[in-house]
C-alpha cells in the first residue's frame, strides 16, 4: 500500500508543479513559478506532518502525500540549477533574491504550515475550542 501511495503521490505532484509553472507567470529573470510551488511544498509540509501527528494518519498517507505528491512536487535541483544560471547569465542580485527568497520565505512557510497544523487539532476534554 505504501508503494501504491508513493507513486500516485509522486504522479499527482509532478503533474501539478508541471501545471502551475506554466500557469504562473515569470517575473523577467526571476523565477518565480518555481518558489511560488516550493512555498506552497513548505507550507503544505510542515502542515501536514504536524497533522500527521496529531491525527495519528498512516504511514501510507504521510509517504503519499508527504514523500509521493510534496517531493514531486517541489524541486530543490530546479532551485539550485536556476540560481546558478543566474548567477552564470549575469543576474547576481536575482540569484541572491531568489536564494534568500527560497531559503527564508520556505522556513517561514514550514513554521507557518506547522502553526496551521497545530490549530487544527482537536481540542481536548475540558479545553476551550
Amino acid at each position: 500500500m505504501n508503494i501504491l501511495a508513493l507513486i500516485l503521490g509522486g504522479l499527482l505532484g509532478t503533474l501539478l508543479r508541471y501545471g502551475l509553472s506554466l500557469w504562473i507567470p515569470a517575473a523577467g529573470a526571476f523565477p518565480l513559478p518555481i518558489l511560488i510551488i516550493n512555498w506552497a511544498g513548505c507550507l503544505f509540509l510542515g502542515w501536514l506532518f504536524t497533522i500527521a501527528t496529531i491525527r495519528k494518519l498512516p504511514p501510507s498517507v504521510r509517504i503519499g502525500a508527504g514523500t509521493g505528491f510534496t517531493g514531486a512536487f517541489t524541486t530543490f535541483s530546479t532551485f539550485t540549477v536556476q540560481t546558478v544560471d543566474a548567477i552564470h547569465t549575469g543576474h547576481v542580485a536575482v540569484a541572491l533574491a531568489y536564494f534568500l527568497a527560497s531559503l527564508i520565505g520556505g522556513l517561514l512557510m514550514a513554521w507557518a504550515g506547522v502553526s496551521l497544523g497545530q490549530k487544527m487539532r482537536s481540542p481536548k476534554a475540558g479545553e476551550p475550542v
